[in-house]
């Protein structure tokens, strides 16, 4: 049961590393908004797709 627990305490970890990779919050095309969160990618924003956006543009 320990073995469990730790498994699913790494993948958790690992999972919010992934999510933490996301650059939407930074970037100048990000609104915020959640009707619409970005001008160029709103299909993707905020989601694992936009890690390697190519129109990220820090503010």
């Amino acid at each position: 049961m320990a073995w469990n627990v730790w498994q699913f305490t790494e993948e958790g970890l690992a999972i919010a590393r992934r999510l933490h990779q996301i650059p939407c919050s930074r970037c100048r095309f990000f609104s915020g908004d959640y009707r619409l969160k970005c001008s160029l990618h709103p299909d993707w924003a905020a989601t694992e797709a936009a890690i390697q956006c190519p129109d990220y543009h820090f503010e």
